[in-house]
Order: structure tokens, then sequence, then C-alpha cells
């Protein structure tokens, strides 16, 4: 692959247009459509672009691990909010600002509930696996025999 089909792929993952990811590439403005849609059609340049496109999602969502330790920060309060608050300035006016708190002891106790819930602490219901196959049952009838 040219640097300049590289290029192309980065480029193509920005906007998803071909034309505009063609001549920020380099390609000319004139031939930039037919370009870009030949790019497209090319199995090395779809392969690259794909693999660009995984990386990026690896690289953008969290892993279980990172929402588990933000949850535990969350129930320990060691997370602070923006909040609106109005103080009176004076003569009936008032003002608006912007203060950083900890979260509420609702959201500590909602970060507490899901991480009880990923690990399993509330279950009302047991999971049972058993192999029935040989199971032998016996009844004694009520006369005794």
């Amino acid at each position: 692959m040219t640097p300049k089909q590289e290029k192309f792929c980065v480029e193509f993952l920005v906007d998803l247009n071909s034309t505009q990811a063609a001549i920020r590439a380099g390609y000319s403005e004139k031939t930039a459509y037919s370009q870009g849609q030949r790019l497209l059609k090319n199995v090395e340049i779809k392969d690259r672009i794909s693999e660009l496109r995984r990386e990026e999602f690896k690289a953008t969502i969290a892993t279980a691990e990172e929402a588990e330790a933000f949850l535990a920060r969350a129930m320990r309060g060691d997370i602070e909010e923006e909040v609106v608050v109005t103080e009176g300035v004076g003569d009936g006016c008032s003002e608006a600002r912007i203060v950083k708190k900890r979260i509420s002891a609702k959201d500590r106790i909602k970060a507490a509930e899901l991480i009880g819930k990923r690990n399993s602490l509330f279950t009302d219901k047991l999971d049972i696996d058993a192999n029935m196959a040989n199971v032998t049952f016996s009844f004694d009838r009520d006369d005794g025999s």
C-alpha cells in the first residue's frame, strides 16, 4: 500500500466520505470522486479501513475493569460533579455559579447496587447443574408394604 493510500484510509474514517478523503489524501479534486470509489473497491484498502476501525473501537470502548473501577470510585464518593447553584447577592437579586461537589448518596448507593449485581451478590435464584441420568426413586406405601 502506498503512503497516499494509507492516508486515504485514515482520512476516510474522519467522515466516511470517499471524495473528501481522497482530496485530503492528496488526490486531484477533479478526479477525487472516481478515485475514492475505486479505492473503496480495493480489497487491501477495505481490509486496512476495517483494521483501523477495530483499533479505534478498542481504544474508545471501556473495558469491564474500567467500568468496575469507575463504579468503585463512585461508591466511595471519590467522584465530583459540577452543579449550578444560585446565591443571593443583595437587593433581591441572585447569581448563578457552578461548583464542584461529591456525588450524592443516591448515586453512591446506585453504584454499590451495580457492583453487587455485577458480582451476583443479590441473587434470589440458584444456578444448579445436576446430572439426573442415574436417579432412583423409592416410594413407601401407606400400608407399610
